[in-house]
């Protein structure tokens, strides 16, 4: 496949959210803003944030919904803990670029390290919480539910391991999330909006709790990143260390697109017949755009 870059000097993009004129937003974790290619080299700066906004999704209002992991030594790769490091879930205003804090607790739980989200076609989103290491600990992360206007979130999954990416099926009953640290792509029955199906095992123990049903382990010396759902609904998620996309079949079959960049980190459609995949290569500071052998699944907010 041949291969266009459409953006490069970038400091770790991730999130892309391929907007209907053909621009890409995305989310630039070591820079922490917000930003938008249009191609051709050009990029600009739609918001300057603070921690680590690592992804985004374009909401039912026209603005931008961000996972911010919140505070992070970037030297030792460790997180930060106090007032202002708190992981959240940000709007943005892409008219004005104003940021707005809707999350950063469910109930009187603190908020770990949001990661990645997906709306779904109630106006509402799902979102991961990675969790986050520091030197002598770590904390859990989850699965949540929130309403886009702030007045509700709920808990899907907790404890969780280094859940990173999620999306939904075409038809939006299941719930598709990435284990980073564990290689595992999950699938979850979705109940009713807002609720998910009980695990089908009780947790062991805190250290190994038990997500969903387990759709397929990506082989080798690897962690998973973000993901992307095709419309035959097919899970193409970034392939760490490897580099490149592993897509997951819905009976669990693989396939792997290779890539130069070891930190390969996340995938997003479009075009007017949904081919055209946009790639995050997130060590190198690119975004790359290449046609997709299938075409990806038409979010509920955006395009076309």
């Amino acid at each position: 496949m041949s291969i266009e870059v459409v953006a490069e000097g970038l400091h770790f993009p991730e999130g892309p959210v391929v907007m209907p004129d053909g621009s890409v937003i995305f989310v630039e974790i070591l820079a922490a803003r917000l930003s938008r290619a249009w191609g051709n080299g050009k990029v600009e700066t739609i918001a300057q944030m603070s921690g680590g906004p690592a992804g985004a999704a374009l909401g039912p209002d026209g603005a931008i919904y961000v996972a911010n992991l919140g505070g992070m030594d970037l030297d030792k790769m460790v997180s930060l803990a106090g007032p202002g490091q708190e992981g959240r879930i940000e709007r943005v205003d892409l008219a004005t670029g104003k940021i707005e804090r809707l999350y950063d607790r469910c109930g009187s739980n603190m908020l770990s390290a949001p990661d990645d989200l997906v709306f779904d076609d109630q106006g509402g989103f799902w979102f991961t919480d990675l969790g986050k290491d520091f030197e002598r600990h770590r904390d859990y992360g989850g699965l949540y539910y929130a309403k886009a206007d702030g007045s509700f979130i709920s808990e899907g999954r907790f404890p969780a391991v280094a859940l990173n990416g999620v999306g939904l099926s075409p038809d939006g009953q299941t719930l598709y999330t990435s284990s980073t640290t564990t290689s595992r792509i999950w699938r979850i029955p979705v109940e009713a909006p807002g609720r998910l199906m009980p695990p089908p095992n009780a947790p062991v123990r805190a250290g190994s709790p038990r997500t969903g049903e387990l759709l397929a382990t990506v082989p080798g010396d690897c962690g998973v990143d973000s993901l992307a759902v095709t419309a035959s609904g097919s899970v193409c998620v970034g392939t760490l260390y490897r580099g490149g996309i592993t897509t997951v079949r819905t009976d669990g079959s693989l396939e792997y697109f290779h890539l130069p960049d070891e930190y390969t980190t996340n995938i997003a459609f479009g075009g007017e017949d949904m081919h055209t995949a946009y790639i995050m290569q997130s060590a190198s500071g690119t975004i790359i755009r290449t046609r997709w052998p299938e075409p990806g699944l038409k979010l509920n907010y955006g395009l076309y």
